[in-house]
């Protein structure tokens, strides 16, 4: 083995590489732009976290406690209700993440020695961030214990949390997680299908042959986007039996809706894949082009941290992402027992993308194929 032959062959190859410009942009810019999206978008940090208060108490400790919540830099009080009425809809909507209840005689117990309790209703469909949630409250309960025991000579811990969550009561994180490994999967491997099928052709030489039959552009793409919808739809169901079966999330909601949430994902995931195997030239590229569109895909769509903690300009970057949409979906459905109607604005946007995209993925095979 010559060390100068091998020098002299990865001396070559770096030429190589800084010669040609697509290789010079894909080794350069896609990670500098993954670094920071992910440095934005990737925090397990919670700030200003949305809460409403329902305050039944009128002394002077729920007033104390109260006001140490809103000082918090991770929370902040956005509704005051006046009844159990008003807490439904505030978790549904997600306008809150958690509701505070003070108990008519919070101050009275709080002043005999008494345990307090202070009721805490968390949106439990997020588990990761509603524990968090959970653990920056419990701090605070616990400096406010500390400081009223040293004031009052208490021994017992005066304020006590009573917390109930709602959509996942154990806050078990698979019933989180799995759903959203759905979508996940489907991106996956519906886009590599896609993603392949034109690059394929062309590096095995027989694209040309499709140009000289009777097919027209529209019709070669439709064919090449059947198998991608029929194979992601297959894995859809084989994982969302898995799912209920294996792992025991329930599926509460109406499985028809889930269904056409499924087939808009996958309208729009094809556009996608198409529109990188109309532009690359080989199966290489195809798959890095695939790989550079997945991992933002997965960050940006609030599988693994809330989208509500990013950046306002990574929110609305956010909005072009189609599985940010089906997230909210799948976990509805399973969770919420979501239907049709409470789904609407999920459904629409993936409408648009899927017709951006298929749009786009046909323009760019017409221009590419002759």
């Amino acid at each position: 083995m010559s060390f100068f032959h091998i020098r002299s062959l990865a001396r070559k190859e770096f030429l190589a590489l800084m010669r040609d410009k697509r290789s010079r942009i894909v080794i350069i810019v896609p990670p500098i732009i993954q670094l920071f999206i992910f440095g934005f978008a990737a925090t397990y940090d919670l700030n200003d976290v949305p809460v409403a208060v329902y305050n039944e108490d009128s002394g002077g400790a729920s007033r104390e406690l109260l006001a140490r919540i809103e000082g918090s830099p991770h929370f902040s009080v956005l509704h005051r209700i006046g009844s159990d009425a008003g807490i439904a809809p505030l978790i549904d909507d997600r306008k809150v993440l958690l509701v505070v209840r003070f108990s008519k005689r919070f101050s009275a117990d709080m002043a005999r020695g008494d345990p307090a309790s202070l009721q805490i209703v968390i949106d439990g469909r997020n588990s990761n961030t509603a524990m968090i949630a959970l653990n920056y409250l419990r701090s605070v309960v616990l400096d406010f214990n500390r400081d009223w025991q040293q004031r009052h000579g208490q021994t017992g811990p005066p304020a006590t949390l009573e917390m109930r969550a709602w959509y996942n009561e154990n806050l078990q994180s698979r019933w989180f997680i799995v759903p959203g490994i759905v979508g996940s999967l489907m991106l996956v491997v519906t886009l590599l299908v896609t993603a392949l099928s034109v690059a394929r052709e062309r590096e095995q030489g027989t694209f040309d042959q499709l140009l000289v039959t009777p097919l027209r552009p529209l019709e070669l793409l439709v064919g090449k986007a059947i198998p991608g919808m029929v194979i992601g739809l297959l894995e859809a169901t084989l994982i969302i039996v898995l799912m209920v079966w294996f792992f025991e999330v329930p599926l509460r909601g109406s499985l028809p809706a889930l269904y056409l949430g499924i087939l808009l994902f996958l309208a729009a995931t094809v556009g996608v894949g198409l529109m990188i195997s109309s532009i690359a030239v080989t199966q290489q590229q195809a798959i890095l082009g695939a790989f550079l569109f997945v991992v933002p895909a997965i960050i940006l769509s609030g599988f693994t941290t809330p989208i509500a903690n990013m950046p306002e300009v990574v929110q609305w970057l956010t909005q072009l992402n189609p599985l940010r949409y089906f997230l909210v979906i799948v976990r509805g459905v399973t969770l919420e027992g979501d239907g049709f109607a409470l789904l609407f604005h999920q459904f629409w946007p993936m409408v648009i993308i899927a017709a951006a995209t298929l749009t786009m993925a046909g323009w760019l095979f017409r221009h590419r194929m002759y």
